[in-house]
């Protein structure tokens, strides 16, 4: 079986990998990047895994599926490659960390040191055509970060972050005896004001993290950012 993923996911996903219907999704992804324009970069596809790995991971940001338009995507959820404008929900996301930490937004939006402390950003699904969100639903994907989801609730000890509908329909298969869910209205525009704004998730998911005997994330991004 060739290797997806370099750390611990490789295994917790390689039931998934061998399967029929990722059979079908790699086939089908295969023709979309050769005949039409995919984001992100096919070799980010996993980035999110590669940045935390399955032990490490103490949070996970769930988004639902990939940015859509040129140069933004970088394999993990809400986050935009160094450079580029912020979009409209992570401008949210950073107005609510600096309500909720007072933590001043940076002029960037790549959210790697996050990543690097446990934080798995994580869309549902992975991929996404040019220009048209959700694109990639219903074609496979959705079994696999399913199954990321369940290992992580099976294990335990983690804070799930749920924005948005399409997230907190996620909530059934999380173990919150074991682990901490946190709901709330999506950063969008379109939401924000309904609930996300006051929300408080980021102390919230300290104070968890704190409560499981876990070290608490350092919000604060870098200054500046570069792509690796």
């Amino acid at each position: 079986m060739k290797t997806l993923i370099h750390n611990d996911w490789q295994q917790v996903l390689e039931p998934v990998f061998a399967g029929e219907q990722y059979a079908h999704l790699h086939a089908f992804l295969k023709n979309e990047y050769a005949t039409q324009t995919i984001y992100p970069e096919m070799h980010h596809i996993f980035q999110a895994f590669e940045w935390t790995s399955f032990a490490d991971t103490k949070v996970v940001i769930l988004g639902q599926d990939p940015y859509h338009e040129p140069q933004q995507a970088v394999g993990a959820s809400f986050a935009v490659a160094p450079g580029v404008q912020l979009p409209p929900s992570l401008v949210n996301i950073y107005t609510e960390l600096q309500s909720d930490l007072g933590i001043a937004p940076v002029n960037h939006g790549y959210l790697k040191s996050w990543a690097k402390q446990g934080v798995l950003l994580l869309n549902a699904v992975l991929t996404v055509r040019r220009g048209a969100a959700y694109s990639h639903r219903g074609r496979g994907w959705e079994e696999l970060t399913d199954a990321a989801i369940a290992a992580l609730s099976k294990r335990g000890g983690v804070v799930f972050i749920l924005w948005g509908r399409a997230a907190q329909n996620k909530r059934p298969m999380i173990n919150e005896q074991t682990n901490r869910v946190i709901a709330s209205p999506h950063p969008s525009p379109l939401s924000a004001y309904r609930g996300f704004f006051g929300s408080k998730p980021f102390s919230r998911a300290n104070a968890d993290l704190a409560a499981m005997g876990e070290r608490a994330i350092d919000w604060q991004l870098p200054e500046t950012a570069t792509l690796d």
